[in-house]
């Protein structure tokens, strides 16, 4: 039988409440986040220290401004010379994979977690207190070399963001996005080919 994190990595219904896995990173990311968040502006050894203990791996050049937000850290995988700009949030209980020369946006959101639209599924039945209240379920979501992401965007999961696009301030991804061209809007589509 599946434990409650390898379901997640599959992409299935899982419960991360029931799993200690899931508690352990959970709790270690906040602790590193809350400090990575208290650190003082021009301390930039630490900025760059604590985001390497976070993340998966971590390329060089790599700045990510405070505040940041994440669900378990291992999970974000970032490239070479990327800027993650202020109060970014990453809910990563999948893989979220970065490549090089990506820049994203003050308060860009980007979700691996969602539920299903069937409450049955959804709510969590045998329910137990220290459980998580409902299942979520969790697929990877992809940005690739030169994406540019705008201000305030929301990336949902399952997406992936194809090389050298950008994507307009605002935008809500509900699909991926194909290399080299500028999507905007809620829901995001392609405006225009880059040459």
């Amino acid at each position: 039988m599946k434990t409650e994190y390898e379901k997640c990595m599959a992409g299935e219904p899982f419960n991360g409440g029931r799993d200690p896995k899931i508690m352990e990173m959970t709790v270690r990311a906040k602790r590193l986040l809350a400090q990575l968040n208290a650190t003082d502006y021009a301390d930039t050894g630490r900025k760059q220290a604590l985001p390497s203990q976070l993340f998966g791996s971590i390329g060089k050049g790599v700045h990510v401004d405070i505040d940041f937000h994440c669900e378990y850290g291992k999970h974000i995988f970032v490239g070479d010379k990327v800027i993650i700009n202020m109060n970014c949030t990453f809910v990563d209980n999948n893989r979220i994979d970065i490549g090089n020369n990506v820049l994203i946006a003050p308060n860009v959101q980007i979700y691996t977690a969602t539920h299903s639209t069937d409450v049955r599924e959804r709510m969590a039945w045998d329910w137990m207190e220290g459980n998580d209240i409902c299942n979520t379920i969790a697929r990877p979501v992809r940005i690739e070399d030169g994406a540019w992401i705008g201000g305030g965007a929301i990336i949902l999961p399952g997406v992936t963001i194809g090389e050298n696009a950008v994507i307009g301030a605002g935008s809500v991804v509900t699909h991926s996005i194909p290399a080299n061209c500028v999507a905007v809007g809620n829901p995001c589509r392609v405006t225009r080919k880059l040459k």
